[in-house]
């Protein structure tokens, strides 16, 4: 494979991570559960490794597929993943497109696979020439390609938008053409080219469905027709088989009596399920689309959940875990902590410049004004990067950012309190006033349980690491601006809460409005228990449960938590 189709792979993966969230606000077909965006994000992840070995990166896109449009996707890929220059790139796309056809039981026009049935049709007419006017014109074909799923399909048309993957499919290509032919900003917003299909209609109401979307992969010790015959009875069923494994995805009414049966017949690997009801709940109480939006970093305490909820944007980073590397939002935090508990390698990573480039224009084109509340600059990249795109991008000045100095709960506890401003006052200006006076307020102490983690990540000694847990020493840290400081040393959980117990009556009355964040990492029930007494000593706070940022996970371990507080 060249270089040009390697760097084409990872641009069209990277754009579809950019503009993820507006896939999700989307998606309403075949169920109006909002989560294309984040499937397509994880399912299509592998092709940032381009240019390994074909048959273990094929493999890795079975395992990955999560959802309808990520199993159809993994397919089409699976094939076109054999493409090693710009000329084969016509068989490529037959092949991909007849496999993503064959993977659906009942499939359907007006989704990707009219963006992949497109593809193959402009590509069929002459050789793809890497120069602007050839890629304009695929990318034209495809254009209307999505354009026309509105009026495909009655539901979309209803909803009054296109269908969320095919403009993932359609996002995807336009990084990987202009890459493979070296016009690297040549890339119209995604809101200007589809602009009158990108906003649920209000009279749209999606029929309430109940049930479990399933996504895993089993290895049956023999016959695969009691598989076939299992997932045949449930809706939406896509089986996908490689070799002597099989991918399934589907619907059910009992997911536990699903993966009894698919245990019985042999060995379930990466199973994943979403709660279909919950799900749609979520994506028709989502909040009114405003003209002020806040976005801030993964990095501070948030989940996607809270993303959703409160309407800011998360912008990634990676988790890698062995040779599995996803990012942090979409990773489980029992899977992060019982690989550091088993000694597999952990680390984490940023996301490229073109993504975070492409993140800040995609939420610029959706959003007339944006507060970017970035992870303190000692720790990250982030903040010199969006002030250099903001440089060049955002001549009207509606970009604005600030070095918060902070990360986990401290960042977590300002993006919240902000938000919550935001809405009550509508006002960006006085918004980011109250934003800097919360940087400068936010306290947060953060308690780990052993040194050894942070000695496997390179922060640490493995010598002194290995004395102070022999001597139980048990260290608690203050993110800062100047970097992580630590501020004291404990020896047992009692000593860590009644430190917890101190900071808080220092800056606390009982009287007062705050906002505390307890951040658990594999340990849950234990900062609940606390939690029902902080409650007890100041009754008018609000106080929150998150699980820790996994950024801050991957590096102090299993059995960290944190307490943040803000007085508001």
């Amino acid at each position: 494979m060249d270089e040009n189709v390697k760097k084409a792979f990872v641009a069209g993966v990277e754009r579809v991570a950019a503009w993820a969230d507006l896939l999700d606000a989307i998606n309403v077909y075949p169920v109006a559960d909002g989560d294309t965006g984040r499937n397509l994000s994880i399912s299509l992840f592998p092709l940032r490794l381009a240019g390994e070995k074909k048959d273990p990166l094929v493999r890795q896109l079975l395992m990955a597929a999560r959802g309808n449009s990520g199993n159809i996707a993994s397919q089409f890929f699976s094939a076109f993943y054999k493409l090693t220059s710009a000329r084969s790139l016509k068989e490529a796309v037959q092949e991909g497109n007849a496999r993503a056809w064959k993977a659906v039981g009942n499939p359907k026009l007006g989704t990707m696979l009219s963006v992949f049935d497109a593809l193959e049709e402009i590509l069929g007419d002459e050789d793809f020439i890497p120069e602007q006017k050839n890629v304009d014109k695929i990318m034209s074909h495809l254009e209307q390609a999505v354009h026309e799923t509105h009026d495909t399909l009655p539901k979309l048309k209803e909803a009054g938008v296109v269908d969320a993957g095919a403009l993932g499919m359609y996002i995807f290509f336009e990084g990987f053409f202009y890459t493979l032919a070296g016009l690297d900003n040549a890339y119209r917003p995604v809101t200007d080219v589809f602009k009158d299909r990108l906003q649920i209609s209000s009279a749209f109401h999606e029929t309430a469905e109940s049930g479990y979307c399933v996504d895993f992969v089993v290895k049956p010790d023999g016959s695969s027709a009691d598989l076939m015959k299992i997932a045949g009875g449930e809706e939406s069923t896509i089986v996908i088989q490689e070799g002597d494994f099989y991918k399934v995805h589907l619907h059910t009414e009992d997911k536990e009596k699903i993966k009894a049966q698919m245990s019985a017949l042999g060995s379930v690997l990466n199973w994943e399920d979403d709660n279909l009801t919950t799900q749609i709940a979520q994506f028709s109480n989502a909040p009114a689309s405003s003209g002020l939006h806040i976005m801030t970093d993964a990095a501070g305490s948030l989940t996607r959940d809270d993303a959703k909820r409160y309407g800011f944007t998360l912008l990634n980073s990676y988790i890698n875990v062995g040779d599995k590397s996803l990012p942090e939002t979409y990773l489980h935090p029992d899977e992060l902590y019982s690989a550091m508990r088993a000694g597999i390698k952990v680390s984490t990573s940023q996301a490229s410049v073109f993504e975070r480039h492409q993140s800040y224009a995609s939420v610029l084109a959706r959003f007339e004004k944006v507060l970017y509340l970035c992870v303190g600059s000692v720790f990250t990249g982030n903040y010199s990067v969006a002030l250099d795109w903001k440089k060049e991008h955002d001549p009207e000045n509606r970009l604005s950012v600030i070095d918060t100095g902070a990360a986990s709960g401290r960042l977590g506890t300002i993006t919240l309190a902000t938000q919550q401003y935001l809405n009550h006052t509508k006002d960006m200006g006085k918004t980011v006033a109250f934003a800097k006076r919360a940087v400068k307020t936010c306290e947060e102490y953060v308690f780990l349980e052993k040194l050894q983690y942070l000695a496997a990540g390179g922060r640490l000694s493995k010598g002194s690491a290995f004395f102070g847990d022999m001597l139980k020493m048990k260290p608690v840290i203050s993110p800062q601006p100047e970097g992580a400081k630590k501020v004291a040393v404990v020896r047992n959980r009692k000593d860590q809460i009644s430190l917890a117990e101190d900071k808080l009556a220092a800056s606390l009355s009982p009287e007062s409005r705050a906002l505390i964040m307890l951040e658990y990492s594999d340990n849950a029930g234990q900062v609940s228990e606390f939690r029902d007494k902080i409650q007890g000593l100041y009754p008018k706070a609000v106080i929150i449960l998150q699980p820790l940022s996994l950024t801050s996970g991957a590096h102090m371990g299993p059995g960290t938590w944190g307490v943040a507080f803000l007085k508001v």
